[in-house]
């Protein structure tokens, strides 16, 4: 699994006021809870560019006033017109304690159904996993091979080492649907063959 260090500082003052002056310093408010005591900090915000805007799974080595962190950002809070990050909640991690996380999903190979002209449709492009740190999966691959047209990969067919899937087990996570462009030419084919009958 990635990991990035991002260095923090602890706040001495928690309000409204204070995290809008953090804001404009170019700093944004968080909270880190899991472990013994929850802790408000602050980090700065190009330092959270690299965690926040990729799919990717990544840890967090947090450094807190000298002291270092393992920790995943569980939540993060947007300004509604700017899209800029306004709020971060640190999960601490701990080696023996299972953690929740939405994990990507990779397609992987060529559908034939896609070949022929299907549709490809894709529902979940994360699975929430629960698993130990340790053995979670930086993604999840899906294999396409297998996909005719009509046909989809459901989460019961994901298998994981160490790790278990949340989503409902009937949840389609890729079809390949029939394209309005195949379903005419099987039209088209068929009023061919009806023709060369006569």
């Amino acid at each position: 699994m990635k990991s990035i260090a991002i260095s923090g500082s602890v706040r001495q003052s928690v309000g409204k006021r204070d995290a809008k002056e953090l804001r404009y310093e170019g700093n944004i408010p968080a909270v880190l809870y899991g472990g013994s005591t929850q802790t408000h900090l602050s980090v700065s915000a190009a330092d959270l560019k690299a965690v926040l805007y990729t799919p990717e799974v990544i840890f967090i080595e947090l450094n807190l006033d000298g002291k270092t962190v393992k920790a995943i950002v569980q939540d993060a809070q947007f300004h509604p017109l700017t899209d800029l990050v306004t709020h971060v909640d640190f999960l601490e991690l701990n080696d023996e304690k299972e953690v929740t996380l939405n994990i990507p999903v990779t397609l992987t190979g060529t559908s034939p159904g896609v070949k022929l002209g299907g549709k490809l449709v894709q529902k979940l492009r994360k699975l929430r996993v629960k698993a130990l740190p340790g053995n979670l999966p930086q993604e999840i691959a899906v294999p396409m091979e297998s996909l005719e047209v009509g046909k989809s990969f459901r989460v019961a067919q994901v298998v994981l080492e160490n790790a278990k899937v949340l989503n409902n087990s009937d949840d389609t996570i890729v079809s390949v649907i029939m394209s309005r462009a195949l379903r005419q030419a099987e039209t088209e084919a068929a009023k061919a063959s009806k023709g060369g009958k006569k």
